[in-house]
């Protein structure tokens, strides 16, 4: 088989119509070999014949769609040194587009004998173990696709499993379910469309490993936090085939939900790959050139940097990783027509020395990027590192998933003392942490519940986590629950207990759909999902994990519904700026206030009694200013809004005439939303224990 030079650029596998050109980066090989694979899994090899600027690259004509192929790179096997070339390694392509199989826990897939790890040299042949890139088509017809492009501040995020979703769906054909395709079904879509999100984010959908330590536990990586190709769409995922089809698959999806207005935002992995530390496999980038795509420990190269507590942390100081990332993220952007990304442990990202640094060169590509820069971007601001919690401190044109907002609301619902003030500053969109910097409310992605510890069912029923399933002891997971806590002051009546338990549900709910910033809704907590007390479902790839359709609570689904449709019918609710606490054109009051129980104004003292679990806000909605050229103003209706974290009821006293004369009562969490008739200003409401009423001003 005749080969050609070929092109250094685009790296992976390139198919133009009349062959592949294939290029791979590796400072350190000698020699790097194509290795094609037929049906029956005959390899044929093939050296690449040319290098430029540290890349392999070759053409083959004929060579297109559905060709399975791998990589061998020769080069020094040392691993004090930190280079781990092993020619009897078949490497996954880091630029594969699509994948086929998954890796297969052989002893040939590392690069030791088993019980000699400092030692020996393993030189068996891992291709029969290995997934295989495969060559894909990549033209799909668009049609009219754009990008929804929901503005910031009228963004509602869905966080789902693209398996999960759909995998028990009794109205999705079977062949469908867990797959790209099923969250494409009319059935799912329209299910999204009335609960009104504007935007999924999809747990990790990169190509993705099953490690080795689940497997032999009889588990499975669930929600693949465990990337090993950053341009290949997770082939298990796939209805249709996973030689290409895989891509057809998923770009189907994201058109779909776009004809639905829904953007698709993805969790991605670019801290750590799934190789793990020294003693992890060789499955790609540690075969290819180890040095340069991982951080290792100055001084004693043959050991990993590790910031992720996965085993490894990706080189960001190196110009080829950094890169690669780039390419990634362009690639889903232009050809897979994503609207942006959420980074996981995105502070690891950030240290290009060791020190967490906003100004690194990762976010400076970012910056300067046409395509990147113009997309929604999430950062999870910390990483296990040290100096590793930074949340509020990434740069202007990121949105941070705000783990104080899930700190302080837990902690405000389960009556704990001192938090009024932090509470205070959670619900209007910390500006404590983002307004100095020049970020807007919706810099904050509010969340309560995440994929990532307790369902919102699970918070308000359990002191304790149950995770004796993930087969670690019960000794993974948050270590205990920051919701749930009868204790002496609680009710000890199972009727009580399921009736408080359905208010707190219901008062998360409705403090994160009426707090300023970017509103994340855990899939399935709108529906009563429960992991039966797992916080840590992350290797529960079965029912635990899955959302049961035939079981749901039909109730709160319909009131989330209604919560959501209230905040996009009020922009009062979802403001483009912090509140100044002064007064605004053509309204006699402030654009916000805050009261005590008995309707006066809180002063310092107030906010200093650490007693203090109950509180109004007046929202004016009488002239919101809006960040445009011309500083338009928004009217809307003002609210009141009475929060009780109690164990007893208080009675609230409506504020003077000059906030608002007439008050109509439109929501109460002991209930749900009501039409509780009018009040007036001086009027006594009583709210019930670990509760909250919003009061609308027509």
């Amino acid at each position: 088989m005749q080969i050609w030079p070929g092109q250094p650029y685009p790296l992976g596998a390139t198919y133009d119509g009349a062959g592949t050109n294939f290029s791979i980066f590796s400072e350190v090989a000698d020699k790097v070999e194509l290795c094609l694979f037929d049906d029956e899994g005959t390899e044929t090899r093939l050296a690449l014949p040319e290098i430029t600027a540290l890349c392999w690259h070759g053409y083959l004509p004929n060579v297109g769609p559905g060709q399975r192929y791998g990589f061998r790179v020769h080069g020094p096997n040392q691993s004090d040194q930190g280079m781990r070339c092993n020619p009897n390694k078949l490497l996954l392509d880091p630029y594969a587009k699509a994948v086929e199989g998954e890796v297969q826990w052989d002893e040939a897939v590392f690069n030791y004998r088993f019980g000699q790890p400092d030692t020996s040299t393993n030189d068996d042949d891992s291709a029969p173990f290995m997934p295989k890139g495969v060559v894909h088509h990549p033209w799909f017809d668009w049609g009219n696709d754009r990008h929804p492009r929901t503005p910031l501040h009228d963004t509602v995020v869905y966080e789902v499993h693209v398996k999960g979703f759909t995998a028990r769906h009794p109205d999705i054909p079977p062949e469908q379910r867990g797959t790209y395709a099923g969250l494409a079904h009319p059935v799912a879509v329209e299910y999204l469309t009335k609960l009104g999100v504007t935007a999924v984010e999809l747990l990790p959908v990169h190509q993705f490993v099953h490690d080795s330590a689940l497997a032999d536990r009889g588990l499975r990586n669930y929600w693949g936090y465990n990337s090993i190709g950053f341009l290949a769409p997770h082939n298990d995922y796939s209805a249709s085939g996973q030689q290409g089809q895989q891509v057809q698959e998923f770009k189907h999806m994201v058109k779909t939900l776009h004809e639905a207005g829904i953007e698709v935002i993805l969790d991605v992995v670019y801290n750590h790959t799934a190789e793990g530390n020294h003693l992890g496999p060789v499955l790609s980038f540690k075969g290819i050139d180890n040095a340069a795509y991982y951080r290792l420990v100055d001084g004693d190269l043959g050991h990993y940097y590790d910031t992720t507590g996965t085993g490894n942390s990706l080189n960001m100081r190196h110009p080829h990783v950094l890169q690669h990332i780039m390419d990634s993220l362009r690639y889903w952007v232009q050809e897979m027509h994503v609207d942006g990304f959420r980074f996981d442990l995105a502070a690891t990202l950030a240290r290009q020395f060791h020190e967490v640094d906003r100004l690194s060169a990762f976010f400076d590509l970012i910056q300067q990027d046409p395509i990147v820069s113009q997309v929604k971007l999430i950062a999870e601001p910390w990483d296990l590192g040290e100096g590793g919690y930074q949340v509020g401190n990434f740069p202007p044109q990121w949105s941070e998933w705000n783990g104080k907002y899930r700190d302080t609301v837990r902690d405000f619902w389960r009556g704990e003392d001192a938090t009024l003030a932090e509470f205070a500053y959670r619900l209007t969109g910390s500006s404590d942490l983002y307004e100095a910097t020049g970020r807007r409310p919706y810099a904050s992605v509010n969340f309560v519940t995440a994929h990532d510890g307790f369902t919102l069912a699970d918070l308000v029923a359990y002191n304790d986590k149950h995770n004796e399933a993930n087969g670690e002891d019960n000794n993974d997971g948050e270590s205990h629950n920051r919701s749930w806590n009868c204790g002496a002051e609680g009710p000890t009546d199972d009727a009580e207990v399921l009736a408080l338990r359905g208010r707190q549900r219901r008062n998360f709910l409705t403090t994160l759909l009426l707090s300023q910033g970017i509103p994340m809704l855990l899939g399935g907590d709108e529906l009563g999902r429960s992991q039966q007390g797992n916080n840590n479902a992350y290797c529960q790839d079965n029912d635990l994990s899955w959302f049961d359709w035939d079981d749901q609570d039909e109730t709160l689904c319909e009131f989330t519904n209604q919560l959501i449709r209230y905040r996009l019918d009020h922009p009062n609710f979802r403001r483009r700026r912090f509140f100044q606490g002064r007064a605004i054109h053509g309204s006699d009051c402030s654009d916000i206030a805050w009261f005590q129980p008995d309707g006066a104004e809180m002063d310092d003292q107030s906010w200093d009694e650490g007693f203090a679990k109950s509180i109004a806000v007046f929202f004016n909605g009488d002239a919101i200013p809006s960040p445009g050229p011309r500083g338009e103003q928004i009217v809307d209706d003002s609210f009141l809004v009475l929060f009780n974290a109690h164990f007893e009821p208080i009675d609230f006293t409506v504020p003077p005439a000059k906030f608002g004369e007439v008050w109509v009562k439109e929501l109460d969490t002991a209930v749900g939303f009501v039409d509780g008739g009018e009040c007036k200003a001086g009027d006594t409401i009583a709210v019930e224990s670990r509760s909250m009423v919003v009061l609308r001003r027509p």
